[in-house]
């Protein structure tokens, strides 16, 4: 078990020191000249390795060091209560409060859609170009109109990001639905109809079991979509919490150290959906009797 463990840990962590390396070797060149004039204005022309060792600590970098990043997510994290303003903690609930119901926004939006696609064959040459059409707008140019017109009518707060990152997730389940509810077996569709089966019988013996793995691998993608749909319309509202304001205050200031840590944040956060959709995935299918 341990040699196993071993084997399969051993290509993911020569990856990651590599990645390391270059990440380290990137800071050293993107911040030298910066590091070199503000050690000149000193009045004592600095050696190299002075210079090489303020690339590495210096205030507002390029690009930061990976144990830059680390030390400001130890600060927000672990050194700052969750309840207050500096916490990445409480951005990035925030953040997160918003993908989630974005996500149960898109996510049912696109199953009622795909279903009604499917039984509705008018639907499929009347709506998808319009489904697929959505998607052709920006949604960094669709956000301020959604939050203006929400607000307008006294939507504020949650609600309208919750909407930008359930259009995000809209599109890719009702794709991926349409595609698996469509994607049972003729032979074993046929047979059911010969046994009399209603549609609702077809639907949820057959068609429904036979689009899991789609709608798993759609819902993947929509988690992940989900958390930008929502840093995303943090931007144009000058919003005061959030992993989307974080990153706005961020430039700003260019505190550049604090964008990198919240994009870790938010890149841990998708990763975790991700992961806990992909569990889910798992124990669905050995409910219904697959293979491991």
């Amino acid at each position: 078990m341990m040699r196993r463990l071993s084997d399969s840990a051993l290509p993911v962590l020569t990856v990651v020191a590599a990645l390391i390396a270059i990440w380290y070797a990137a800071a050293l060149a993107l911040n030298w000249q910066v590091v070199s004039d503000t050690l000149a204005r000193s009045g004592t022309p600095p050696s190299a390795w002075q210079v090489a060792e303020g690339t590495m600590s210096f205030a507002r970098p390029l690009l930061p060091a990976p144990h830059q990043i680390v030390g400001e997510l130890w600060r927000s994290l672990v050194l700052t209560p969750p309840s207050s303003a500096r916490s990445l903690v409480w951005h990035g609930w925030v953040t997160l409060s918003a993908a989630l119901a974005g996500f149960v926004l898109g996510v049912t939006a696109g199953v009622v859609v795909a279903v009604a696609i499917v039984h509705l064959r008018a639907l499929e040459r009347s709506l998808m170009p319009w489904v697929i059409a959505s998607q052709a707008v920006p949604i960094l140019a669709l956000a301020p109109i959604i939050i203006v017109a929400l607000g307008a009518i006294g939507f504020e707060g949650l609600f309208p990001k919750a909407v930008i990152a359930g259009y995000l997730c809209f599109f890719p389940v009702t794709i991926a639905m349409t595609k698996g509810l469509t994607a049972a077996d003729r032979l074993q569709t046929d047979l059911m109809r010969t046994y009399s089966a209603s549609p609702a019988q077809v639907f949820w013996k057959l068609r429904l079991p036979t689009s899991l793995p789609f709608l798993f691998a759609s819902l993947k993608v929509a988690a992940a979509a989900s958390l930008v749909g929502a840093i995303v319309a943090e931007l144009p509202t000058g919003a005061q919490a959030g992993l989307g304001a974080r990153l706005l205050a961020g430039s700003y200031f260019g505190q550049t150290v604090q964008i990198w840590a919240a994009l870790v944040v938010a890149a841990v956060l998708s990763a975790s959906l991700v992961g806990l959709l992909g569990l889910l995935e798992r124990a669905v299918g050995r409910r219904l009797g697959a293979r491991a």
